[in-house]
Protein backbone atom coordinates (compact mmCIF):
# COMPACT_ATOMS: atom_id res chain seq x y z
CA UNK A 1 0.00 0.00 0.00
CA UNK A 2 2.76 2.32 0.67
CA UNK A 3 5.01 2.01 -2.21
CA UNK A 4 1.87 2.23 -4.23
CA UNK A 5 1.32 5.69 -2.51
CA UNK A 6 4.82 6.39 -3.14
CA UNK A 7 4.30 5.68 -6.55
CA UNK A 8 0.80 7.97 -6.85
CA UNK A 9 2.61 10.91 -5.17
CA UNK A 10 6.29 10.77 -7.40
CA UNK A 11 3.34 11.07 -10.46
CA UNK A 12 1.66 13.46 -9.15
CA UNK A 13 4.72 15.93 -8.38
CA UNK A 14 5.83 15.40 -12.23
CA UNK A 15 2.20 16.79 -13.05
CA UNK A 16 2.70 20.04 -10.51
CA UNK A 17 6.57 20.36 -11.85
CA UNK A 18 5.50 20.13 -15.89
CA UNK A 19 2.89 23.00 -14.94
CA UNK A 20 5.28 25.23 -13.11
CA UNK A 21 7.75 24.81 -15.77
CA UNK A 22 5.48 26.31 -17.99
CA UNK A 23 4.66 29.09 -16.99
CA UNK A 24 5.45 31.98 -19.29
CA UNK A 25 8.03 34.54 -18.88
CA UNK A 26 6.79 37.43 -20.92
CA UNK A 27 2.83 37.16 -18.87
CA UNK A 28 3.58 36.45 -15.78
CA UNK A 29 0.26 35.92 -13.66
CA UNK A 30 0.19 35.94 -10.26
CA UNK A 31 -2.44 34.01 -9.52
CA UNK A 32 -1.50 31.42 -12.21
CA UNK A 33 1.96 31.37 -10.57
CA UNK A 34 0.96 31.27 -7.32
CA UNK A 35 -1.37 28.20 -7.98
CA UNK A 36 1.76 26.08 -9.63
CA UNK A 37 4.04 26.83 -6.75
CA UNK A 38 1.29 25.60 -4.33
CA UNK A 39 1.21 22.36 -6.21
CA UNK A 40 4.64 21.78 -6.19
CA UNK A 41 4.80 22.45 -2.62
CA UNK A 42 2.13 19.98 -1.90
CA UNK A 43 3.37 17.42 -3.75
CA UNK A 44 6.89 17.71 -2.42
CA UNK A 45 5.53 17.69 1.38
CA UNK A 46 2.99 14.59 0.30
CA UNK A 47 5.89 12.51 -0.90
CA UNK A 48 8.45 13.66 1.60
CA UNK A 49 5.59 12.63 4.44
CA UNK A 50 5.12 9.40 2.93
CA UNK A 51 8.59 8.44 2.21
CA UNK A 52 9.42 8.92 6.07
CA UNK A 53 6.33 6.69 6.80
CA UNK A 54 7.57 4.04 4.66
CA UNK A 55 10.98 4.15 6.21
CA UNK A 56 9.17 3.58 9.56
CA UNK A 57 7.54 0.97 8.70
CA UNK A 58 10.41 -0.98 7.16
CA UNK A 59 12.26 -0.26 10.84
CA UNK A 60 8.80 -1.66 12.32
CA UNK A 61 8.92 -4.61 10.12
CA UNK A 62 12.48 -5.00 11.09
CA UNK A 63 11.73 -5.65 14.74
CA UNK A 64 8.88 -7.46 14.49
CA UNK A 65 10.79 -9.74 12.15
CA UNK A 66 12.42 -10.55 15.39
CA UNK A 67 9.67 -10.83 18.10
CA UNK A 68 6.87 -12.68 15.45
CA UNK A 69 8.33 -16.48 16.27
CA UNK A 70 9.53 -16.07 19.81
CA UNK A 71 6.13 -14.52 21.01
CA UNK A 72 3.72 -17.53 20.30
CA UNK A 73 6.55 -19.70 20.94
CA UNK A 74 6.93 -18.12 24.38
CA UNK A 75 2.92 -18.23 24.73
CA UNK A 76 2.82 -21.57 24.03
CA UNK A 77 5.44 -23.04 26.29
CA UNK A 78 3.66 -21.32 28.90
CA UNK A 79 0.27 -22.89 27.89
CA UNK A 80 1.99 -26.51 28.11
CA UNK A 81 3.64 -25.70 31.26
CA UNK A 82 0.36 -24.86 32.88
CA UNK A 83 -0.97 -27.61 31.22
CA UNK A 84 1.19 -30.05 32.88
CA UNK A 85 1.22 -28.35 36.23
CA UNK A 86 -2.35 -29.19 36.18
CA UNK A 87 -2.56 -32.48 34.85
CA UNK A 88 0.40 -32.97 37.85
CA UNK A 89 -2.02 -30.62 40.80
CA UNK A 90 -5.29 -33.33 39.29
CA UNK A 91 -3.86 -36.38 38.73
CA UNK A 92 -0.80 -36.74 41.40
CA UNK A 93 -3.14 -38.76 43.89
CA UNK A 94 -4.72 -40.68 41.43
CA UNK A 95 -2.14 -42.12 38.97
CA UNK A 96 -1.31 -44.99 40.18
CA UNK A 97 -4.76 -46.23 41.13
CA UNK A 98 -5.52 -44.97 37.07
CA UNK A 99 -2.35 -46.76 36.13
CA UNK A 100 -3.40 -49.83 37.91
CA UNK A 101 -6.80 -50.04 36.26
CA UNK A 102 -5.87 -49.12 32.73
CA UNK A 103 -3.09 -52.22 33.61
CA UNK A 104 -6.08 -54.42 34.40
CA UNK A 105 -7.92 -53.65 31.57
CA UNK A 106 -5.03 -54.24 29.15
CA UNK A 107 -5.08 -57.90 30.55
CA UNK A 108 -8.38 -58.37 30.53
CA UNK A 109 -8.59 -57.18 26.59
CA UNK A 110 -5.47 -59.12 25.52
CA UNK A 111 -7.05 -62.55 27.63
CA UNK A 112 -10.61 -61.70 25.91
CA UNK A 113 -8.42 -61.24 22.64
CA UNK A 114 -6.70 -64.80 23.08
CA UNK A 115 -10.13 -66.40 23.99
CA UNK A 116 -11.50 -64.84 20.80
CA UNK A 117 -9.06 -65.91 18.72
CA UNK A 118 -9.20 -69.43 19.75
CA UNK A 119 -13.07 -69.78 18.81
CA UNK A 120 -12.20 -67.92 15.46
CA UNK A 121 -10.00 -70.85 15.00
CA UNK A 122 -12.66 -73.75 15.94
CA UNK A 123 -14.97 -71.55 13.79
CA UNK A 124 -12.93 -71.59 11.07
CA UNK A 125 -12.02 -75.15 11.06
CA UNK A 126 -15.95 -75.86 11.61
CA UNK A 127 -16.87 -73.77 8.68
CA UNK A 128 -14.17 -75.47 6.48
CA UNK A 129 -15.91 -78.90 7.36
CA UNK A 130 -19.38 -78.11 6.80
CA UNK A 131 -18.69 -76.01 3.28
CA UNK A 132 -16.25 -79.16 2.19
CA UNK A 133 -19.45 -79.66 -0.14
CA UNK A 134 -19.84 -75.93 -1.13
CA UNK A 135 -15.50 -76.69 -3.06
CA UNK A 136 -17.40 -79.89 -5.06
CA UNK A 137 -18.96 -78.90 -8.73
CA UNK A 138 -21.23 -81.34 -8.21
CA UNK A 139 -22.24 -81.70 -3.90
CA UNK A 140 -24.20 -84.50 -2.97
CA UNK A 141 -28.01 -83.78 -3.02
CA UNK A 142 -28.69 -85.12 0.42
CA UNK A 143 -26.23 -83.00 2.13
CA UNK A 144 -27.41 -79.71 0.26
CA UNK A 145 -30.77 -80.09 -0.64
CA UNK A 146 -32.50 -78.15 -3.77
CA UNK A 147 -34.55 -75.77 -2.76
CA UNK A 148 -37.99 -75.24 -4.94
CA UNK A 149 -38.91 -72.29 -3.46
CA UNK A 150 -37.52 -69.86 -5.55
CA UNK A 151 -38.71 -67.03 -7.44
CA UNK A 152 -35.56 -65.38 -8.16
CA UNK A 153 -32.05 -66.81 -9.45
CA UNK A 154 -28.78 -65.86 -10.55
CA UNK A 155 -25.42 -67.51 -11.39
CA UNK A 156 -23.42 -68.86 -14.24
CA UNK A 157 -24.59 -70.63 -17.08
CA UNK A 158 -23.24 -72.10 -20.06
CA UNK A 159 -25.55 -71.12 -23.04
CA UNK A 160 -25.41 -73.47 -26.72
CA UNK A 161 -25.09 -71.13 -29.69
CA UNK A 162 -25.50 -72.86 -33.32
CA UNK A 163 -22.64 -72.00 -35.65
CA UNK A 164 -23.82 -74.08 -38.14
CA UNK A 165 -26.17 -76.85 -39.46
CA UNK A 166 -24.76 -79.09 -37.11
CA UNK A 167 -22.26 -77.85 -35.18
CA UNK A 168 -22.55 -75.76 -31.92
CA UNK A 169 -20.24 -73.65 -28.86
CA UNK A 170 -20.95 -73.46 -25.03
CA UNK A 171 -20.63 -69.81 -23.97
CA UNK A 172 -19.99 -69.29 -20.32
CA UNK A 173 -22.49 -66.00 -19.32
CA UNK A 174 -23.89 -64.70 -16.08
CA UNK A 175 -27.86 -65.38 -16.00
CA UNK A 176 -30.69 -63.82 -13.84
CA UNK A 177 -34.34 -63.64 -13.80
CA UNK A 178 -35.93 -60.34 -13.45
CA UNK A 179 -39.66 -60.60 -12.98
CA UNK A 180 -40.95 -62.41 -15.78
CA UNK A 181 -37.53 -62.24 -17.76
CA UNK A 182 -34.25 -64.37 -18.60
CA UNK A 183 -31.51 -61.80 -18.68
CA UNK A 184 -28.43 -62.86 -19.57
CA UNK A 185 -25.03 -60.70 -19.33
CA UNK A 186 -21.46 -62.01 -21.07
CA UNK A 187 -18.12 -61.32 -20.32
CA UNK A 188 -17.44 -57.51 -21.17
CA UNK A 189 -20.92 -56.16 -21.01
CA UNK A 190 -22.20 -53.27 -19.27
CA UNK A 191 -25.90 -54.36 -18.98
CA UNK A 192 -27.57 -57.93 -19.30
CA UNK A 193 -29.21 -58.26 -22.21
CA UNK A 194 -32.92 -60.13 -22.47
CA UNK A 195 -33.28 -63.78 -23.33
CA UNK A 196 -36.80 -64.96 -23.57
CA UNK A 197 -39.93 -64.28 -22.11
CA UNK A 198 -40.54 -66.95 -19.54
CA UNK A 199 -43.94 -66.46 -18.51
CA UNK A 200 -46.06 -69.76 -19.42
CA UNK A 201 -42.82 -71.22 -20.46
CA UNK A 202 -41.85 -74.89 -20.26
CA UNK A 203 -38.80 -76.37 -18.96
CA UNK A 204 -37.50 -79.61 -19.26
CA UNK A 205 -34.34 -81.69 -18.68
CA UNK A 206 -32.58 -82.82 -21.52
CA UNK A 207 -29.72 -85.02 -22.76
CA UNK A 208 -26.84 -83.56 -24.94
CA UNK A 209 -23.90 -85.56 -26.50
CA UNK A 210 -21.54 -83.51 -24.85
CA UNK A 211 -22.40 -81.84 -22.22
CA UNK A 212 -24.09 -82.66 -18.51
CA UNK A 213 -26.85 -80.99 -16.22
CA UNK A 214 -28.31 -79.43 -19.30
CA UNK A 215 -32.40 -78.01 -19.80
CA UNK A 216 -33.92 -76.40 -22.24
CA UNK A 217 -36.44 -73.84 -22.22
CA UNK A 218 -39.44 -73.65 -24.87
CA UNK A 219 -41.02 -70.40 -25.37
CA UNK A 220 -45.10 -70.33 -24.44
CA UNK A 221 -45.42 -70.48 -28.47
CA UNK A 222 -42.65 -72.86 -28.93
CA UNK A 223 -41.15 -70.50 -31.65
CA UNK A 224 -37.75 -70.11 -29.37
CA UNK A 225 -35.62 -71.91 -27.25
CA UNK A 226 -32.79 -72.69 -25.67
CA UNK A 227 -30.24 -74.77 -23.92
CA UNK A 228 -28.40 -74.04 -20.87
CA UNK A 229 -26.38 -76.08 -18.94
CA UNK A 230 -25.74 -75.81 -15.28
CA UNK A 231 -22.13 -76.60 -13.03
CA UNK A 232 -23.97 -79.43 -11.09
CA UNK A 233 -27.38 -81.60 -10.95
CA UNK A 234 -28.64 -79.33 -7.67
CA UNK A 235 -28.15 -75.62 -9.41
CA UNK A 236 -29.81 -77.38 -12.68
CA UNK A 237 -32.74 -78.55 -10.53
CA UNK A 238 -32.82 -75.12 -8.98
CA UNK A 239 -33.31 -73.66 -12.21
CA UNK A 240 -36.32 -75.83 -13.48
CA UNK A 241 -37.66 -75.42 -10.57
CA UNK A 242 -37.33 -71.71 -10.52
CA UNK A 243 -38.44 -71.23 -14.15
CA UNK A 244 -41.89 -73.53 -13.33
CA UNK A 245 -42.38 -71.32 -10.39
CA UNK A 246 -42.28 -67.95 -12.35
CA UNK A 247 -43.78 -69.78 -15.95
CA UNK A 248 -46.98 -69.93 -12.83
CA UNK A 249 -46.73 -66.36 -12.20
CA UNK A 250 -46.36 -66.71 -8.65
CA UNK A 251 -43.73 -63.66 -8.93
CA UNK A 252 -46.44 -61.86 -8.87
CA UNK A 253 -48.04 -62.24 -5.64
CA UNK A 254 -47.57 -60.40 -2.72
CA UNK A 255 -44.71 -63.03 -1.26
CA UNK A 256 -43.65 -65.25 -3.74
CA UNK A 257 -41.60 -67.55 -1.60
CA UNK A 258 -44.17 -68.08 0.49
CA UNK A 259 -46.41 -69.10 -2.30
CA UNK A 260 -44.17 -70.97 -3.90
CA UNK A 261 -44.05 -73.12 -0.49
CA UNK A 262 -47.22 -72.95 0.07
CA UNK A 263 -47.53 -74.81 -3.81
CA UNK A 264 -44.68 -77.41 -2.93
CA UNK A 265 -46.22 -78.11 0.24
CA UNK A 266 -49.56 -79.12 -1.40
CA UNK A 267 -48.32 -81.06 -4.12
CA UNK A 268 -46.28 -82.84 -1.11
CA UNK A 269 -49.06 -83.33 0.75
CA UNK A 270 -51.32 -84.50 -2.21
CA UNK A 271 -49.24 -87.67 -2.70
CA UNK A 272 -48.66 -88.11 1.28
CA UNK A 273 -51.49 -90.61 2.02
CA UNK A 274 -53.35 -89.87 5.51
CA UNK A 275 -53.71 -92.36 8.51
CA UNK A 276 -56.80 -93.49 7.88
CA UNK A 277 -56.98 -93.89 4.17
CA UNK A 278 -53.85 -96.00 4.75
CA UNK A 279 -55.06 -98.22 6.81
CA UNK A 280 -58.26 -98.32 4.68
CA UNK A 281 -56.54 -99.90 1.88
CA UNK A 282 -53.93 -102.06 3.86
CA UNK A 283 -55.27 -105.27 2.82
CA UNK A 284 -56.24 -103.52 -1.03
CA UNK A 285 -52.20 -102.34 -1.68
CA UNK A 286 -50.85 -104.64 -4.50
CA UNK A 287 -47.48 -105.60 -4.65
CA UNK A 288 -45.24 -103.26 -7.08
CA UNK A 289 -44.05 -105.01 -10.16
CA UNK A 290 -39.84 -105.55 -10.01
CA UNK A 291 -39.89 -104.78 -14.14
CA UNK A 292 -40.99 -100.72 -14.22
CA UNK A 293 -38.55 -99.26 -11.81
CA UNK A 294 -39.48 -95.53 -12.64
CA UNK A 295 -43.12 -95.77 -11.75
CA UNK A 296 -44.19 -94.79 -8.43
CA UNK A 297 -47.18 -94.76 -6.16
CA UNK A 298 -50.01 -92.59 -5.14
CA UNK A 299 -52.92 -92.85 -3.52
CA UNK A 300 -54.05 -88.84 -3.16
CA UNK A 301 -57.55 -87.54 -2.60
CA UNK A 302 -56.74 -83.87 -4.18
CA UNK A 303 -58.23 -83.13 -7.40
CA UNK A 304 -56.32 -80.71 -10.42
CA UNK A 305 -59.17 -78.56 -11.80
CA UNK A 306 -61.34 -75.87 -10.00
CA UNK A 307 -64.63 -78.23 -10.29
CA UNK A 308 -62.69 -81.01 -8.76
CA UNK A 309 -62.22 -79.88 -5.58
CA UNK A 310 -65.39 -81.16 -4.44
CA UNK A 311 -65.01 -84.67 -5.28
CA UNK A 312 -64.79 -86.86 -2.40
CA UNK A 313 -62.08 -89.25 -1.07
CA UNK A 314 -65.22 -92.19 -1.82
CA UNK A 315 -65.47 -90.77 -4.89
CA UNK A 316 -61.53 -90.63 -5.63
CA UNK A 317 -61.11 -94.35 -5.17
CA UNK A 318 -64.14 -95.11 -7.46
CA UNK A 319 -62.16 -92.96 -10.40
CA UNK A 320 -58.30 -93.72 -9.46
CA UNK A 321 -57.46 -97.01 -7.71
CA UNK A 322 -55.36 -96.30 -4.79
CA UNK A 323 -51.42 -97.36 -4.66
CA UNK A 324 -51.94 -97.08 -8.68
CA UNK A 325 -48.31 -96.95 -10.23
CA UNK A 326 -47.83 -94.45 -12.36
CA UNK A 327 -45.50 -94.73 -15.46
CA UNK A 328 -43.48 -91.72 -16.37
CA UNK A 329 -41.26 -93.00 -19.42
CA UNK A 330 -42.56 -94.87 -23.08
CA UNK A 331 -41.33 -97.95 -23.83
CA UNK A 332 -39.94 -98.01 -26.63
CA UNK A 333 -40.45 -101.43 -29.07
CA UNK A 334 -36.27 -102.08 -28.94
CA UNK A 335 -36.61 -102.44 -25.41
CA UNK A 336 -39.01 -103.93 -25.14
CA UNK A 337 -37.89 -106.84 -27.69
CA UNK A 338 -34.63 -106.85 -25.59
CA UNK A 339 -36.45 -107.86 -22.39
CA UNK A 340 -38.36 -110.55 -23.68
CA UNK A 341 -41.76 -109.14 -23.36
CA UNK A 342 -44.39 -109.80 -26.38
CA UNK A 343 -45.24 -106.83 -28.80
CA UNK A 344 -48.48 -105.43 -28.03
CA UNK A 345 -50.70 -104.19 -30.91
CA UNK A 346 -50.45 -100.97 -30.04
CA UNK A 347 -46.26 -100.66 -29.93
CA UNK A 348 -45.28 -101.66 -33.43
CA UNK A 349 -41.12 -100.54 -34.33
CA UNK A 350 -41.98 -99.64 -38.18
CA UNK A 351 -41.18 -96.90 -39.62
CA UNK A 352 -43.87 -94.53 -40.12
CA UNK A 353 -44.00 -91.53 -42.15
CA UNK A 354 -46.56 -88.85 -40.78
CA UNK A 355 -47.78 -87.03 -43.81
CA UNK A 356 -48.33 -90.28 -45.28
CA UNK A 357 -45.17 -89.82 -48.44
CA UNK A 358 -44.30 -93.58 -47.89
CA UNK A 359 -44.18 -95.88 -50.78
CA UNK A 360 -45.63 -98.74 -48.77
CA UNK A 361 -49.48 -98.75 -47.77
CA UNK A 362 -50.37 -98.03 -44.15
CA UNK A 363 -53.25 -98.78 -42.25
CA UNK A 364 -53.84 -94.95 -42.12
CA UNK A 365 -53.07 -94.48 -45.66
CA UNK A 366 -56.67 -94.02 -46.62
CA UNK A 367 -57.47 -91.60 -43.54
CA UNK A 368 -58.86 -88.09 -44.74
CA UNK A 369 -57.61 -86.38 -41.60
CA UNK A 370 -53.90 -86.24 -40.87
CA UNK A 371 -53.04 -83.95 -38.03
CA UNK A 372 -49.23 -83.96 -36.30
CA UNK A 373 -48.58 -81.92 -33.03
CA UNK A 374 -45.96 -82.12 -30.67
CA UNK A 375 -46.32 -83.28 -27.48
CA UNK A 376 -44.11 -84.71 -24.25
CA UNK A 377 -45.17 -87.10 -22.41
CA UNK A 378 -45.93 -86.89 -18.28
CA UNK A 379 -46.96 -90.23 -17.64
CA UNK A 380 -49.75 -92.40 -17.71
CA UNK A 381 -51.34 -94.88 -14.72
CA UNK A 382 -54.59 -97.40 -14.83
CA UNK A 383 -58.23 -95.82 -13.91
CA UNK A 384 -61.25 -97.29 -12.45
CA UNK A 385 -63.76 -95.40 -14.45
CA UNK A 386 -63.69 -94.23 -18.21
CA UNK A 387 -66.88 -91.99 -17.97
CA UNK A 388 -66.38 -88.60 -16.73
CA UNK A 389 -63.72 -85.69 -17.32
CA UNK A 390 -62.61 -86.15 -13.53
CA UNK A 391 -60.65 -88.82 -14.40
CA UNK A 392 -58.42 -87.38 -16.69
CA UNK A 393 -58.46 -84.46 -14.04
CA UNK A 394 -57.33 -86.94 -11.21
CA UNK A 395 -54.87 -88.74 -13.08
CA UNK A 396 -53.30 -85.05 -14.07
CA UNK A 397 -52.62 -84.15 -10.53
CA UNK A 398 -51.42 -87.20 -9.45
CA UNK A 399 -48.94 -87.16 -12.18
CA UNK A 400 -47.44 -83.76 -11.76
CA UNK A 401 -47.44 -83.92 -7.80
CA UNK A 402 -45.84 -86.90 -7.94
CA UNK A 403 -43.36 -85.35 -10.33
CA UNK A 404 -43.28 -82.75 -7.98
CA UNK A 405 -42.34 -84.95 -5.31
CA UNK A 406 -39.76 -87.95 -6.79
CA UNK A 407 -38.10 -84.76 -8.58
CA UNK A 408 -38.77 -85.77 -12.38
CA UNK A 409 -38.64 -83.48 -14.71
CA UNK A 410 -37.62 -85.07 -17.86
CA UNK A 411 -40.35 -85.49 -20.75
CA UNK A 412 -40.26 -87.85 -23.85
CA UNK A 413 -41.21 -84.84 -26.77
CA UNK A 414 -43.27 -87.31 -29.62
CA UNK A 415 -45.05 -86.47 -32.60
CA UNK A 416 -48.64 -87.25 -32.05
CA UNK A 417 -50.62 -88.17 -35.48
CA UNK A 418 -54.33 -88.21 -35.07
CA UNK A 419 -56.01 -90.26 -38.08
CA UNK A 420 -59.46 -91.46 -38.23
CA UNK A 421 -57.94 -94.66 -37.33
CA UNK A 422 -55.76 -94.72 -34.27
CA UNK A 423 -53.59 -92.11 -32.72
CA UNK A 424 -49.56 -92.61 -32.51
CA UNK A 425 -46.75 -91.53 -31.37
CA UNK A 426 -44.00 -90.96 -33.67
CA UNK A 427 -40.21 -90.38 -32.61
CA UNK A 428 -39.09 -87.30 -33.87
CA UNK A 429 -36.04 -88.47 -35.19
CA UNK A 430 -36.41 -91.89 -36.83
CA UNK A 431 -40.11 -91.72 -37.90
CA UNK A 432 -40.85 -95.35 -35.76
CA UNK A 433 -44.03 -95.08 -34.04
CA UNK A 434 -43.51 -95.30 -30.45
CA UNK A 435 -47.22 -96.19 -29.47
CA UNK A 436 -50.69 -97.20 -31.01
CA UNK A 437 -53.85 -96.07 -30.10
CA UNK A 438 -56.86 -97.24 -31.92
CA UNK A 439 -59.42 -94.74 -32.14
CA UNK A 440 -62.55 -96.79 -30.75
CA UNK A 441 -60.87 -97.59 -27.64
CA UNK A 442 -59.80 -93.92 -26.79
CA UNK A 443 -63.44 -93.23 -24.79
CA UNK A 444 -62.41 -90.09 -22.98
CA UNK A 445 -60.15 -86.85 -23.97
CA UNK A 446 -60.14 -84.06 -22.06
CA UNK A 447 -57.80 -80.86 -21.09
CA UNK A 448 -56.79 -79.13 -17.99
CA UNK A 449 -59.47 -77.14 -16.95
CA UNK A 450 -56.95 -73.82 -15.94
CA UNK A 451 -53.04 -74.80 -17.99
CA UNK A 452 -54.71 -75.66 -21.00
CA UNK A 453 -50.93 -76.90 -22.84
CA UNK A 454 -51.92 -80.09 -20.71
CA UNK A 455 -54.24 -82.48 -22.10
CA UNK A 456 -55.00 -86.91 -21.64
CA UNK A 457 -57.45 -88.93 -22.82
CA UNK A 458 -58.56 -92.77 -21.63
CA UNK A 459 -57.70 -95.97 -23.39
CA UNK A 460 -59.85 -99.03 -23.15
CA UNK A 461 -57.84 -102.32 -23.88
CA UNK A 462 -58.54 -104.40 -26.21
CA UNK A 463 -57.93 -107.52 -24.14
CA UNK A 464 -58.02 -108.14 -20.08
CA UNK A 465 -60.43 -107.65 -17.72
CA UNK A 466 -59.89 -106.99 -13.89
CA UNK A 467 -62.73 -106.92 -11.43
CA UNK A 468 -65.29 -107.85 -13.90
CA UNK A 469 -64.43 -104.30 -16.00
CA UNK A 470 -61.92 -103.88 -18.60
CA UNK A 471 -59.06 -102.26 -18.04
CA UNK A 472 -58.34 -98.73 -18.54
CA UNK A 473 -55.51 -96.72 -18.79
CA UNK A 474 -55.25 -92.79 -19.13
CA UNK A 475 -52.21 -91.19 -20.95
CA UNK A 476 -51.53 -87.52 -19.80
CA UNK A 477 -49.58 -85.14 -22.37
CA UNK A 478 -47.95 -81.63 -23.00
CA UNK A 479 -48.11 -79.55 -25.75
CA UNK A 480 -47.03 -76.50 -27.23
CA UNK A 481 -50.55 -74.28 -25.47
CA UNK A 482 -52.13 -76.59 -28.25
CA UNK A 483 -54.43 -79.03 -25.44
CA UNK A 484 -57.73 -77.94 -27.09
CA UNK A 485 -56.64 -77.93 -30.70
CA UNK A 486 -55.29 -81.67 -30.29
CA UNK A 487 -58.95 -82.75 -28.11
CA UNK A 488 -60.75 -81.17 -30.76
CA UNK A 489 -59.00 -82.90 -33.58
CA UNK A 490 -59.35 -86.15 -31.59
CA UNK A 491 -63.26 -85.63 -31.45
CA UNK A 492 -63.22 -84.76 -35.29
CA UNK A 493 -61.58 -87.60 -36.41
CA UNK A 494 -63.61 -89.75 -33.67
CA UNK A 495 -66.74 -88.06 -35.35
CA UNK A 496 -65.38 -89.01 -38.99
CA UNK A 497 -64.85 -92.34 -38.08
CA UNK A 498 -68.42 -92.44 -36.57
CA UNK A 499 -70.01 -91.41 -39.77
CA UNK A 500 -67.67 -93.95 -42.02
CA UNK A 501 -68.97 -96.96 -39.28
CA UNK A 502 -72.54 -95.54 -40.06
CA UNK A 503 -72.10 -95.62 -43.54
CA UNK A 504 -70.38 -98.94 -43.76
CA UNK A 505 -73.05 -100.39 -41.64
CA UNK A 506 -76.06 -99.09 -43.95
CA UNK A 507 -74.06 -100.67 -46.93
CA UNK A 508 -73.65 -103.58 -45.41
CA UNK A 509 -77.25 -103.74 -44.61
CA UNK A 510 -78.42 -102.61 -47.75
CA UNK A 511 -76.28 -105.57 -49.43
CA UNK A 512 -78.18 -107.97 -47.00
CA UNK A 513 -81.50 -106.28 -48.14
CA UNK A 514 -80.46 -107.09 -51.63
CA UNK A 515 -79.21 -110.39 -51.28
CA UNK A 516 -82.33 -110.80 -49.47
CA UNK A 517 -84.03 -109.77 -52.47
CA UNK A 518 -82.25 -111.75 -54.74
CA UNK A 519 -82.68 -115.26 -52.69
CA UNK A 520 -86.84 -114.10 -52.87
CA UNK A 521 -86.71 -113.37 -56.45
CA UNK A 522 -84.51 -117.10 -57.32
CA UNK A 523 -87.22 -118.78 -54.80
CA UNK A 524 -90.08 -116.87 -56.88
CA UNK A 525 -88.48 -117.98 -60.25
CA UNK A 526 -88.17 -121.50 -58.84
CA UNK A 527 -91.47 -121.63 -57.55
CA UNK A 528 -93.19 -120.74 -61.38
CA UNK A 529 -90.55 -122.73 -62.83
CA UNK A 530 -92.30 -125.63 -60.94
CA UNK A 531 -95.60 -124.80 -61.92
CA UNK A 532 -95.00 -124.19 -65.15
CA UNK A 533 -93.21 -127.98 -65.33
CA UNK A 534 -96.22 -128.88 -63.03
CA UNK A 535 -98.66 -127.63 -65.76
CA UNK A 536 -96.76 -129.03 -68.83
CA UNK A 537 -96.50 -132.30 -67.25
CA UNK A 538 -100.86 -132.31 -66.32
CA UNK A 539 -101.24 -131.32 -69.99
CA UNK A 540 -99.29 -134.49 -71.62
CA UNK A 541 -100.73 -136.91 -68.54
CA UNK A 542 -104.28 -135.77 -69.62
CA UNK A 543 -103.12 -136.28 -73.39
CA UNK A 544 -102.41 -139.55 -72.74
CA UNK A 545 -105.04 -140.90 -70.77
CA UNK A 546 -107.41 -140.47 -73.65
CA UNK A 547 -107.90 -143.97 -75.04
CA UNK A 548 -108.40 -143.39 -78.65
CA UNK A 549 -105.38 -141.04 -79.38
CA UNK A 550 -102.80 -143.52 -79.07
CA UNK A 551 -103.87 -145.28 -81.73
CA UNK A 552 -105.22 -143.18 -84.17
CA UNK A 553 -102.62 -140.93 -84.41
CA UNK A 554 -99.93 -143.34 -83.51
CA UNK A 555 -97.48 -140.58 -80.98
CA UNK A 556 -96.17 -141.89 -78.13
CA UNK A 557 -94.88 -139.70 -75.35
CA UNK A 558 -91.97 -140.38 -73.33
CA UNK A 559 -91.59 -138.95 -69.92
CA UNK A 560 -88.22 -138.95 -68.06
CA UNK A 561 -87.78 -139.74 -64.57
CA UNK A 562 -88.32 -136.36 -62.77
CA UNK A 563 -91.42 -135.81 -64.67
CA UNK A 564 -92.37 -139.45 -64.38
CA UNK A 565 -92.49 -138.70 -60.49
CA UNK A 566 -94.55 -135.54 -60.55
CA UNK A 567 -96.85 -137.30 -62.79
CA UNK A 568 -97.91 -139.82 -60.49
CA UNK A 569 -97.50 -137.59 -57.26
CA UNK A 570 -100.33 -135.53 -59.18
CA UNK A 571 -102.52 -138.35 -60.27
CA UNK A 572 -102.43 -139.57 -56.31
CA UNK A 573 -103.17 -136.00 -55.57
CA UNK A 574 -105.69 -135.90 -57.89
CA UNK A 575 -107.29 -140.00 -56.84
CA UNK A 576 -107.39 -138.21 -53.26
CA UNK A 577 -109.07 -135.50 -54.09
CA UNK A 578 -111.55 -138.01 -55.90
CA UNK A 579 -111.81 -139.83 -53.03
CA UNK A 580 -112.56 -137.08 -50.44
CA UNK A 581 -114.76 -135.70 -52.65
Amino acid sequence: MISDACIFFILDHDVAINRYSRLSKKRENEKTKFEATEDVYTARKKQHQTMMHYFCALNTIQYKKKIAILEPLLGYMQAQISFFKMGSENLNGQLEEFMSNISTSVQNVRREMDNDVETMQQTIQDMEVASEPLYLPDPDPKKLPVNRNLTRKAGYLNIRNKTGLVSSTWERQYFFTQGGNLMSQARGDVAGGLVMDIDNCSVMAVDSEDRRYCFQITSFDGKKSVILQAESRKDSEEWIATINNISKRIYLTENPEETAARVNQSAIEAVTPSPSFQQRHESMRPVQPQSRPRSTRTNSTGSVGSDSSALTALSLDAIVAPDTPIQFDIISPVSEDQSGQPRTPGQSGRRTNPFGESGEKSESEDSILHQLFIVRFLGSMEVKADDCPEVVYETMRQILAARAIHNIFRMTESHLLVTCDCLKLIDPQTQVTRLRFPLPNVVLYATHQENKRLFGFVLRTAGGRTEGRPVSVCYIFESNNEGEKICDSVGLAKQIALHAELDRRASEKQKEIEKVKEKQEKEINKQKQIEKDLEEQSRLIAASSRPNQPGAEGHVVVLNANQSEEANQSEVGKKKGESEA
